[in-house]
């Protein structure tokens, strides 16, 4: 009885799970061309709008967590561990599975020499800068705000960057597939946001609810949250990225592709967590602190050095390589790290 009882509870959170994903992938298109219209190059939109659109289900699981939390709703600890877990495991399979996936049906992928410094240092540096925040196995509330507000002036930097450099020829409406969803006037750029907000607030119900069942799960089962947070949220809240860094190639947009990878896993812990920590704080279980945030960082490292190497060129030998890290990356934390 009590095993049917799991079954049941979790097809109901999986159906839940897919609703919260698709709701976050039409915000994803409302936002991408409500971006497009107010002239965005490809790159900044993908490292800034994009990437924190595409970030919607892990930012909106922590709030959600964290309100559960200060309302007694939510167990402290199980709840930390679900959405850290979550937030890190997206963050691993973005870097490895779907940067594999994407360079592979790309063919090739090219990193300006200039992204590697921008964009791609700055996103090893928050993984670094969450290891040591979360060493005493707490997120408190400064390590929120200096998370946080890391966040507000990189993306300040990269506003300023933008208007210094940016050419006409990199803007999206040169794109007609990309255009077609891209408002022609005021009146549509504020229907688009108003869908927008729409979706969020799908997804916002939705992280509530797939919380609750991976609660109910951890309970009864017994597993640790943050390994159900890496395998199962951390996947699914990692498939906007994957979709639109797809949808990227595809338009021959691949700024586009680049930035939405690269630039969540800056958005994921910044704004996430340290907004997270800001209202509740979080309990940092130990495997993220020994495996998942270090195994991040190393595979961060390699795929820089890589590409300096090869003066930013990465092809399909490279993305299976990187395919491969992430296998072994998860059957290694299920095997050793099963247990928070």
């Amino acid at each position: 009885m009590v095993t049917q009882n799991i079954w049941v509870v979790s097809l109901s959170g999986l159906v839940a799970l897919a609703l919260l994903v698709l709701s976050a992938n039409q915000a994803v298109k409302k936002l991408i061309g409500i971006a497009s219209y107010f002239n965005l190059s490809s790159t900044f939109m993908g490292m800034t709008v994009i990437s924190l659109a595409t970030s919607i289900p892990e930012i909106t699981a922590h709030l959600t967590a964290s309100t559960n939390i200060l309302r007694g709703s939510l167990d402290y600890k199980i709840g930390s561990s679900i959405v850290l877990g979550a937030n890190i495991g997206s963050d691993v399979v973005q870097q490895t599975l779907i940067m594999g996936i994407v360079v592979f049906l790309a063919g090739q992928l090219y990193f300006r020499r200039y992204f590697l410094w921008k964009s791609m240092l700055p996103m090893i540096g928050t993984t670094l800068m969450c290891i040591v925040l979360g060493w005493d196995r707490v997120y408190s509330r400064v390590d929120g705000a200096i998370l946080f507000g890391t966040f507000i002036a990189y993306t300040y930097y990269l506003y300023w960057d933008e208007r210094k450099h940016y050419k006409k020829e990199d803007n999206l409406h040169e794109d007609e597939k990309v255009a077609e969803g891209v408002p022609k006037n005021g009146k549509e750029a504020l229907r688009d946001a108003v869908l927008a907000m729409l979706f969020l607030t799908v997804t916002v119900i939705s992280a509530g609810y797939v919380l609750s069942i991976t609660e109910s799960i951890v309970e009864t089962t017994g597993i640790g949250g943050s390994l159900l947070g890496v395998v199962t949220l951390g996947l699914a809240s990692a498939l906007p990225e994957l979709t639109t860094a797809i949808a990227g190639i595809g338009n021959k947009e691949h700024g586009i592709s680049l930035g939405a990878l690269v630039g969540s896993n800056i958005t994921n812990p910044l704004v996430a967590i340290g907004g997270g920590a800001l209202l509740s704080t979080y309990w940092v279980p130990r495997p993220l602190i020994v495996w998942d945030l270090p195994w991040e960082t190393l595979t961060g490292a390699i795929l820089w050095a890589i590409l300096w190497f090869t003066k930013g060129k990465l092809n399909k030998v490279g993305a299976i390589y990187l395919m491969l890290l992430y296998v072994v990356y998860i059957t290694l934390r299920a095997g050793f790290f099963a247990i928070d």
